[in-house]
């Protein structure tokens, strides 16, 4: 059976911490920063953990060989 690669989108996208939560940005923080309040843009800041369902297909399908 052939290796498994992992998603180079992904890569650039997530990170695992180091008991094996998937790290992402926070959304939205992209582009339109002029049509946000203030309040948005400080609470968009930084990193969020996936929520569990999400972050297992991320690391199943996405990052395969992360551990």
């Amino acid at each position: 059976m052939p290796k498994l690669k992992t998603k180079a989108s992904a890569k650039k996208r997530f990170k695992l911490s180091g008991t094996g939560k998937v790290i992402r940005t926070q959304a939205g923080k992209q582009h339109g920063m002029i049509k946000r309040t203030k309040k948005q843009i400080r609470d968009q800041r930084g990193t969020a953990v996936m929520f569990e369902g999400d972050a297992r297909n991320v690391r199943k399908y996405f990052l395969p060989n992360s551990r």
